[in-house]
């Protein structure tokens, strides 16, 4: 395992950009350990919904965690608005960091990630290979 410290300024797309860093190292496995940071209008899916929350304005990422492969994401995040009401869910596209994010990957060389359809939940799930399996 290795470990990937990454900043990301503002306007970029939280999810497209740590999407972007393991592609440009040519990692087909990673893991979101840790982020922190700020939003401005976050966008989370809820447990079993199917539209988007949208959280207006800014907002401080309080955890942000996942999974990433060659061709895929998957992210939890909570955030508290500036009223200090916290969300959590699954991150979707869109969600522009504000001042910055700190987020910290660990980069896993020797596996293979992707996703595949699981007849027992209905979702596309992580299927985790070690390389040359």
């Amino acid at each position: 395992m290795h470990t990937l410290p990454l900043r990301l300024n503002p306007g970029e797309d939280l999810r497209a950009a740590l999407q972007a860093a393991v592609r440009a190292r040519d990692q087909r496995a990673a893991f979101v350990i840790a982020g922190i940071g700020s939003l401005v209008d976050a966008r989370l899916r809820l447990a079993a919904a199917d539209d988007a929350l949208v959280v207006p304005g800014p907002s401080e990422i309080l955890t942000l965690s996942g999974s990433l492969g060659a061709d895929h994401a998957h992210f939890h995040m909570s955030v508290s608005d500036a009223q200090g009401r916290v969300w959590g869910g699954h991150v979707l596209p869109g969600c522009r960091v504000r001042t910055t994010a700190e987020v910290l990957i660990a980069l896993l060389p020797d596996w293979d990630f992707s996703r595949d359809a699981d007849a027992a939940t209905g979702y596309l799930e992580l299927v985790a290979k070690a390389r040359g399996q």
